[in-house]
């Protein structure tokens, strides 16, 4: 017993690569996927929930704007993934570093790394969890989500005002504060290197496909196909889960409430005159999916009402409650050609489960946003 050693703190670290040059080289992996991640997020979150002075300047074109940004943004949420972890895996023993805190200077470098690391991952965890819609917490998933994404970014910012010195010795491979490494660790540091690259890689092929079709067979680990689900379309909220179901094409009714109101049955929506386009649904969760829409154009809808040329436009949904069965097409959206009360897809009747009997389709929107089950068009000023 008295010549047993006591391990005291802090542990020892024998494993190798945990310097300040792999870690760098993660880095810049890592920041550009945080990067991408909170500026589409940031997009992302303005589409859905737009400042009053924004909501009709929102534009409405390209038609496939919202479904490139918000697949970036799940992509590289996802690839962000084993990026931190392999961060975490090279810094590690920095964190049981002893004392903890040494100077001001220090200071303010723990703060950024303890605020950096728990945002971090719960962003990501929490991201994750949303793409299955999932959501095992009591709080409000969006409003927290993008709350924290800010708490990361500026201990991020803090944190590589911190550590400028340190990463700009170790941002390239001649930069002079690398050549105090150990020479041997060159071949296993690109070694490591690969193989996080190669998960990054790995995790985006069979997820990416949700968003980028050409890939969809691919899709392994992703909760949605894009050609999977009811007339060949993925579905978030079935017309049971929405209590909508049995509506009939005799009892339907559209209201559009505007200086003119009006109402019309099923079959005098269907014998107005009938558009064609060809739009993407862009789900918040990741997976999007093009398809042929048929229906009345909404600009046609609202000028039957009188509606000036600068009006928004709210959009009901017959699903007796839920946190989208309202919502607004801001100026730009509520006439543009492109924006329908779709009656049809791929040539079908829509699905109940599709917003049957009419639903909203428009261009560069959230899939959340595309109310299915339209019972009423208000006109707004």
């Amino acid at each position: 017993m008295e010549n047993m050693k006591l391990r005291v703190f802090p542990p020892e670290f024998k494993g190798r690569l945990h310097d300040a040059r792999t870690a760098t080289s993660i880095g810049r992996w890592l920041g550009s996927a945080f990067a991408v991640c909170f500026v589409t997020g940031l997009f992302s979150h303005v589409m859905q929930h737009p400042p009053d002075w924004l909501a009709d300047s929102i534009p409405s074109r390209p038609a496939w704007g919202y479904r490139l940004t918000q697949g970036l943004h799940v992509a590289s949420g996802i690839a962000a993934i084993p990026l931190l972890l392999a961060k975490l895996w090279a810094v590690y023993p920095r964190l049981f570093g002893w004392p903890p805190v040494r100077s001001v200077t220090h200071a303010l470098e723990r703060l950024s790394i303890a605020v950096l690391v728990a945002g971090s991952l719960f962003e990501l965890a929490t991201g994750l969890l949303n793409t299955a819609q999932w959501y095992p917490w009591p709080f409000s998933f969006v409003p927290v989500h993008y709350a924290v994404a800010w708490l990361v970014v500026g201990a991020l910012l803090l944190h590589l005002a911190v550590k400028a010195p340190e990463i700009r010795a170790h941002w390239t491979r001649r930069s002079p504060g690398t050549l105090a490494l150990p020479v041997q660790d060159g071949p296993d540091r690109r070694s490591f290197l690969a193989v996080v690259g190669a998960g990054v890689g790995a995790v985006t092929l069979t997820t990416v496909g949700q968003s980028f079709t050409p890939l969809k067979d691919l899709v392994l680990f992703a909760p949605r196909r894009p050609d999977k689900g009811p007339q060949g379309l993925p579905v978030n909220r079935t017309a049971a889960a929405a209590r909508v179901g049995g509506i009939t094409a005799e009892e339907y009714r559209l209201v559009v409430a505007g200086p003119r109101p009006y109402t019309l049955t099923l079959a005098e929506l269907r014998a107005l005159p009938q558009h064609e386009v060809e739009l993407p649904i862009a789900c918040v969760e990741g997976w999007s999916a093009s398809a042929r829409w048929t229906g009345v154009r909404v600009l046609d809808l609202l000028a039957g009402a009188g509606a000036p040329a600068h009006a928004r436009v709210r959009v009901e949904s017959l699903e007796p409650r839920g946190g989208y069965r309202v919502s607004e097409l801001g100026r730009e959206h509520a006439h543009d050609p492109l924006t329908l009360l779709a009656l049809r897809v791929n040539g079908e009747e829509l699905h109940p489960d599709h917003g049957y009997p009419a639903r909203l389709i428009a261009p560069n929107r959230p899939g959340v946003l595309q109310t299915k089950w339209v019972g009423r068009l208000e006109v707004l000023a």
